[in-house]
């Protein structure tokens, strides 16, 4: 084992040595990192190798590329691999391959070789340094083949530094103990999938289904083993989890933890589970603050199963709307029934009883995967939010005629999907001139369509989102005219019901301040971006200052997708971030 104390003392040829082994055959990259000493961390140096890499130019990176050996290739069978990725592909069992496993990596190392020009890169070890399972190896590898060469190149750069990352931590003797419990926690989580979904090993998880019952029994289990004092289930089905502390006052942190349909395992759970890893350790050492620390689990967030999008954090705002426990979802099932089966009183008396007061808080603060590439682009675990965009969303109908689609001439169609396809590439130009907003029909149905029918009815969605109200709302306004007159021009008709409407909701500024005071203490850079996407924070924006912590998502950060994913490293530095915000917040308030 190595410390950081041993690197920063060292000669450079010294030094170079001591990080000898971690970049494949090139040394050039820890060399010129080490002008940048002394590194306050080891993330620090990390990040500081990731640059070198980034600035070298496309002939050295596809240089550093070339200098890996193929998975399961010919170095392997003929035992010249380099110690390391002998140790690295022998954990993920590529040794042990099957002859049509080894086979099928040969086919799959020839094509790819062919298409891209240099060997395929992959960190066997996976997010969580255990190793990937030679199943996962061979699917990601048949998906990766298909990737744009620019793409799969940034991706094979970034697969490199996480094999350093993981060669780092062995040769520091460091482990991300608290980035793998949080991790093993969402995975474990992710065991709880709506019917329809969990045959297929996908994970949906809509507001009180049985699956979402099970996730919040678990989420309530984890947080009695943390050591909270008080775990509740609330009157709309948020999990609530109070670790006293020696005053009055309350740190409200937390975020969803229902899902889209097939989606990811991190979504809103990353900002459950961090928050609940360093009341876990203040537990553990019996340190009590000067505040309280309240960990919200919020039942419900996206607006899947009904139209009532932040239902969990608008009921901490007294915001629920009674019409919304006579709603129905898919099969019919109103939202007062559902509430019943899940055991919650489903009475507006016990949903009021839910809200805060704002006095009795410091503030909110969430934790969430960054759900974008930003991150991954500039190598950087964390990000620090300046603000989360607002936006408006709308489910529609257009109406048309249904109408035989071999009799009925071009010019006299009344066709509903074609009314709402032409709105859709509307949007897609109007969104783009603004540069930073936004614009997404997500879903688009013709109800009991058929291959020869003109389409009489199309069934859509309307998602709008900017980085202000302003400007959210002329985006809106100019959709919402469009709309009107493609319906007017080809005699459809049309009706829209707005679901969701959030304002715009800026980062208090002492708040994203103790983030970046938090971030800069783990000796990596602070790097300060926007949200384009909406978050719980939004809505207790509207009673309390909020500010939000992003974390580096893998798979060039694709969220709302199975693919999503983070690694125990990032997590490990963002329960870090998480546990120094309290520290300050525990000495301004001594």
């Amino acid at each position: 084992m190595i410390t950081l104390e041993q690197v920063n003392a060292a000669s450079t040829s010294q030094a170079a040595q001591l990080l000898d082994g971690l970049y494949e055959h090139s040394p050039w990259i820890a060399q010129q990192a080490l002008a940048q000493r002394p590194f306050d961390s080891v993330a620090q140096l990390k990040h500081a190798m990731a640059r070198v890499v980034a600035e070298a130019g496309r002939d050295k990176q596809l240089e550093l590329i070339r200098a890996h050996p193929e998975l399961a290739g010919k170095a392997m069978v003929s035992k010249t691999l380099t110690a390391e990725s002998t140790n690295e592909q022998g954990k993920a069992g590529l040794a042990d391959c099957t002859p049509e496993e080894f086979a099928k990596i040969q086919r799959l190392n020839a094509d790819y070789n062919v298409k891209f020009g240099h060997p395929f890169i992959l960190a066997v070890r996976g997010p969580r340094g255990t190793g990937l399972s030679r199943h996962e190896i061979i699917d990601t590898f048949e998906r990766r083949l298909a990737n744009p060469a620019d793409f799969e190149l940034a991706e094979s750069l970034r697969n490199i530094h996480r094999i350093v990352e993981l060669r780092l931590n062995d040769k520091f003797g460091l482990v991300p103990a608290l980035g793998n419990l949080v991790w093993d926690w969402q995975e474990a989580l992710a065991e709880f999938s709506d019917p329809g979904y969990a045959e297929k090993r996908q994970l949906t998880v809509t507001y009180l289904t049985d699956a979402h019952r099970s996730a919040a029994a678990r989420i309530m289990q984890n947080m009695r083993d943390c050591g909270f004092d008080e775990v509740t289930l609330d009157a709309v089905g948020n999990v609530v989890g109070k670790y006293r502390g020696n005053g009055n006052k309350w740190l409200l942190t937390g975020s969803h933890y229902d899902t889209v349909r097939n989606g990811g395992k991190y979504d809103g759970r990353l900002g459950i589970f961090t928050p609940m890893a360093c009341v876990r350790e203040l537990a553990a050492q019996q340190r009590r603050l000067p505040f309280g620390i309240e960990v919200v689990a919020f039942a419900e967030e996206e607006g899947q199963r009904y139209k009532a999008t932040f239902l969990g954090s608008g009921a901490l705002l007294g915001e629920f709307n009674p019409a919304w426990l006579e709603q129905k979802d898919a099969d019919g099932v109103t939202m007062r029934e559902a509430m019943q089966h899940a055991g919650l009183p489903a009475t507006l008396e016990a949903i009021s009883a839910l809200k805060r007061n704002p006095a009795g808080y410091l503030g909110f603060v969430e934790v969430h995967i960054e759900q974008g590439p930003v991150l991954n682009e500039i190598d950087l675990p964390l990000g620090i939010v300046t603000s989360i965009n607002g936006g408006v969303r709308y489910q529609c109908e257009a109406v048309g005629m249904a109408s035989h689609a071999g009799t009925t001439p071009m010019n006299r169609r009344r066709d509903a999907a074609a009314a709402v396809a032409e709105l859709a590439l509307y949007i897609e130009q109007r969104a783009a001139q603004d540069g930073d907003s936004v614009g997404t029909i997500g879903m688009l149905q013709v109800p009991g369509g058929s291959i020869n029918v003109v389409p009489g009815r199309c069934l859509f969605s309307l998602d709008l989102r900017a980085p202000n109200n302003a400007q959210r709302d002329a985006l809106t306004a100019d959709v919402m005219a469009a709309l009107e007159s493609i319906c007017a021009r080809r005699g459809i008709r049309a009706t829209t019901e707005l679901t969701m409407k959030a304002a715009a909701a800026p980062s208090a500024p002492p708040w994203q301040a103790r983030w970046e005071g938090a971030v800069a203490a783990l000796g990596v850079p602070v790097y300060r971006m926007p949200s384009g996407a909406g978050h719980d924070a939004m809505k207790l924006h509207e009673v309390m200052p909020q500010a939000m912590l992003f974390v580096r998502g893998q798979n060039s950060g694709i969220s709302h997708n199975p693919l999503e994913s983070s690694t125990s490293d990032d997590i490990q530095l963002a329960v870090q971030a998480f546990m120094n915000l309290l520290d300050g917040l525990d000495r301004e308030h001594q």
